[in-house]
């Protein structure tokens, strides 16, 4: 139970929450295992459960009527989704595909309700967090009409680099990038466009490309990323 409720704790909607009450809301959650690339839940399915991911990573996306992925966001250990179905019952927006195995608690619309009820309190982190969504994805509309494809996947390294990325002398390191065809998805383009603004960015000396770590070299921010 004490593991659980550590996990809710780190959860920006239950941060705020008392021991006693995070050790109830452990007490009615329901564990799941999800295998890598299994569909947790597909758009249009009703809403009826909030998902916290407790290790592993899942990606929020939608499909193009030729199969074509568009990748929303990526959500990793202590995120969590499903909130919007819960709060105005209406089905999925959007299909959530696990990266690799991964394991998440489920709470029912229910209790999720009994919560908002009980706790007023928890409403607030979460119209901050949907707010902060609501941003990035007015952030993404905004790359995908005012940049051009080179530009968007240096705004995607960026990102990957501020959030994730560690710094050292020669420059900001990204480990574990993401693969072509996952940076293709996020930025709406082809696997074989950023495999080309990828290797421009390289013969430019903007960045050093070393297996799956990506340095990004000092002044890449400021540097031209245009075609």
């Amino acid at each position: 139970m004490s593991t659980t409720r550590e996990l809710l704790r780190r959860v920006t909607i239950f941060a705020g929450l008392s021991d006693k009450d995070l050790d109830v809301l452990a007490g009615v959650t329901v564990e799941r295992n999800f295998e890598k690339d299994a569909l947790i839940v597909g758009a249009e399915d009703a809403g009826d459960s909030l998902f916290v991911i407790a290790s592993g990573r899942v990606k929020v996306v939608l499909y193009g009527e030729s199969g074509r992925e568009v990748i929303l966001s990526v959500l990793k250990e202590g995120d969590f989704f499903g909130e919007m179905s819960l709060l105005d019952n209406q089905p999925r927006s959007a299909n959530v595909r696990a990266i690799e195995t991964c394991k998440a608690l489920v709470l029912s619309r229910d209790t999720f309700h009994k919560i908002l009820t009980a706790g007023p309190q928890v409403a607030i982190p979460i119209l901050a967090e949907m707010s902060r969504r609501l941003r990035r994805a007015d952030e993404s509309i905004g790359n995908l009409a005012l940049l051009d494809v080179y530009g968007r996947v240096a705004r995607f390294l960026l990102d990957m680099a501020r959030s994730g990325g560690q710094a050292k002398p020669e420059g900001t390191e990204i480990r574990d990038r993401p693969t072509q065809q996952h940076i293709a998805a996020m930025v709406g383009t082809s696997r074989e466009t950023v495999s080309r603004a990828l290797n421009e960015f390289q013969r430019r000396g903007l960045i050093e490309m070393d297996g799956k770590n990506i340095l990004l070299k000092p002044g890449f921010e400021e540097a031209d990323t245009t075609a």
